[in-house]
């Protein structure tokens, strides 16, 4: 059975929350039903199925933020939060 598509905002809604140097604060959620993003007090909440292990939620959460966006995975680099939830990611030019 196919898995049904991530529930995203449009991309000019991400880019509005993005800082003037084009960070983003984001709030992760490894390990759901299903995946999002969605927005809430300023702030990005993303959801992935991925298990925080090895890296792979981290992956799963550029991946998602880069299809959300329209740009490649490799546009995107975190810049805090790599064993958090709460994390900074810079949008690269």
């Amino acid at each position: 059975m196919a898995r049904p598509r991530a529930d995203l905002p449009p991309a000019t809604a991400i880019r509005a929350l993005a800082d003037a140097g084009g960070r983003l604060a984001l709030r992760v959620t490894p390990g759901a039903r299903g995946e999002a993003i969605t927005i809430e007090q300023g702030r990005l909440l993303v959801k992935v199925r991925a298990k925080p292990e090895d890296g792979k939620a981290n992956a799963a959460v550029l991946k998602l933020l880069a299809e959300a966006l329209g740009i490649a995975t490799s546009r995107l680099r975190m810049l805090r939060g790599a064993t958090g939830r709460d994390k900074l990611v810079q949008l690269l030019d």
